[in-house]
Parts: C-alpha cells; sequence; structure tokens
C-alpha cells in the first residue's frame, strides 16, 4: 500500500512538472521573441478553439488564434483584443458594449439579445425604425428587443401578443395582410380567403355565404381590393349603367333595389 500510495505521489509530480515545464518553455519562447503557432494554443486552451470550430463563422475561416492574441504572459497580459481593432468603419462596429450580445467572441454570431434594446439594432435594421415610424402603431413604442427577444434573427410568432382574427389562422395567415413593422397598413393579394376577414367582418361575411347572387361564390378581396377599408363601386364590375336608362333615373342608387354587396336583394 506505501508502495501504490509513493506511486501515485510521483505520477503526480511527474504530469504537474511536465505541464510547468510545458508552460516555462513557452513563456521562455514568448520572451524571446519566437513566434507562437495556433498549434501551441490547443495545448493548453481546449475550449475556444472547439467554438471557433463549431461556430466560430469569419474567426474560423479567415484568422488565427495569434492574429487576435499577439501576445502571451509574462511577455504581456495586455493579451485580450478590443473587436475595434479588426471590426471598423461601420455605424454598427462603432457601438459601445460589444459583449453585450456577442458574448462569446469564439462564437461572433450566436448573439444574444438583452431586453429593452433598440438603438443597437438600428445600425444595421435602420429600414424596419422608418417604417414604425412612418405608420405609427403599439409596435412603434415597444424596443426591438420585445419581440426579436433572445435570439438573433427570432421572427416571432403574432399570436405569442395578438389573438387571431378568426379560428386556425396561422402565422402566414397575418402576413398576407400585416407586415410586422407596419401592421395598421393592412394590404392583402386578391387571392386572400374571406374567412380571415371573417373575424371581424362576422356579419357581412354570413350574409354572404348565405346570398343566392354570384358574389357568395367570391372572395371578400375579389371586391375589396388589395388594402383594407376599400369600398368598391359597383360600377367597376357591372358598367355604369347595366339597366335601362329609365331604372337609373327613377333609382340613382344601386342599394335601393339590391340592398348591401352582401345580401343582393332581387
Amino acid at each position: 500500500m506505501i508502495r501504490l500510495e509513493s506511486g501515485r505521489k510521483y505520477l503526480v509530480w511527474v504530469i504537474a512538472g511536465s505541464a510547468f515545464m510545458t508552460m516555462a518553455a513557452w513563456a521562455q519562447a514568448n520572451q524571446k521573441g519566437i513566434e507562437l503557432l495556433p498549434g501551441d494554443c490547443v495545448k493548453c486552451h481546449d475550449q475556444a478553439p472547439k467554438d471557433i470550430a463549431n461556430n466560430g463563422g469569419a474567426h474560423k475561416e479567415k484568422v488565427s488564434c495569434v492574429d487576435c492574441h499577439v501576445s502571451h504572459p509574462p511577455k504581456s497580459n495586455d493579451i485580450i483584443p478590443n473587436c475595434s481593432n479588426c471590426h471598423a468603419d461601420t455605424p454598427h462596429f462603432k457601438l459601445k458594449g460589444c459583449n453585450g450580445c456577442h458574448s462569446n467572441p469564439h462564437t461572433p454570431l450566436a448573439i444574444t439579445i438583452p431586453s429593452g434594446i433598440t438603438e443597437p439594432c438600428l445600425s444595421c435594421h435602420s429600414e424596419q425604425m422608418t417604417q414604425l415610424q412612418q405608420e405609427v402603431s403599439k409596435h412603434t413604442t415597444v424596443a426591438c428587443s420585445t419581440c426579436h427577444r433572445e435570439r438573433h434573427g427570432l421572427v416571432p410568432n403574432c399570436a405569442d401578443c395578438h389573438s387571431p382574427h378568426a379560428e386556425g389562422q396561422t402565422q402566414k395567415d397575418c402576413l398576407t395582410c400585416h407586415k410586422a413593422h407596419m401592421p395598421k397598413n393592412v394590404t392583402y393579394p386578391a387571392n386572400t380567403a374571406s374567412s380571415n376577414c371573417s373575424g371581424c367582418h362576422a356579419a357581412a361575411y354570413e350574409k354572404l355565404k348565405k346570398s343566392p347572387a354570384k358574389h357568395a361564390k367570391l372572395e371578400c378581396a375579389t371586391c375589396h381590393q388589395e388594402k383594407h377599408k376599400m369600398i368598391p363601386q359597383c360600377q367597376s364590375c357591372h358598367g355604369p349603367k347595366p339597366h335601362a336608362a329609365a331604372m337609373h333615373q327613377s333609382f340613382p342608387k344601386c342599394s335601393q333595389c339590391h340592398g348591401t354587396a352582401h345580401e343582393l336583394y332581387k
């Protein structure tokens, strides 16, 4: 037992001595100005090379460890470079506090988003802010990270905050009519399903479905074209005078005989 314990102690001393000699040799080489290579870094720093290999972006493809960490103790203790040493000349790179979003410099594109931020986002996403200011809504008053939370590139689901207009509506249905940064400027293609309109316009939708007229076979967007609250003129489809002149003279408004376009009394 004594010999075994002694053997263990000897092995520990050998390992410790070997590591110390490696570090000492590295320090001595660094002091003498001998160039260190990336292969030297992995002898002590195993996690950073793994991070770079897995998700390093340009840090993996265009630079090596020694391009950023140009020195090593004991020659210098100033071994953490400033991002601005390489990243400059754009509004985004002039921002301060890079580590607030780029928490791991070895995985620069794995961006975490703090809560309550807007200004840093605008250094790249100014067009979205222009839209928010042109079409003022509740979205204009909240921080970017309220919706685009936690992770860069996240497109939130509208239903995270908003109840759908009609049962069964999906994110795709929402975005058919609403642009996230201009939500009140409601536009839509001609083939938009009438079921998307029914949530807010239930009475008109039910009347249209029950109507015996041809209008019942059309989608709402066929007549209410392109933009929400657009009210079409009957003459747009039926011509200026679809009936005899005398009838138009006696009844100048279509609704006097036909009621609403959703019922079409005969």
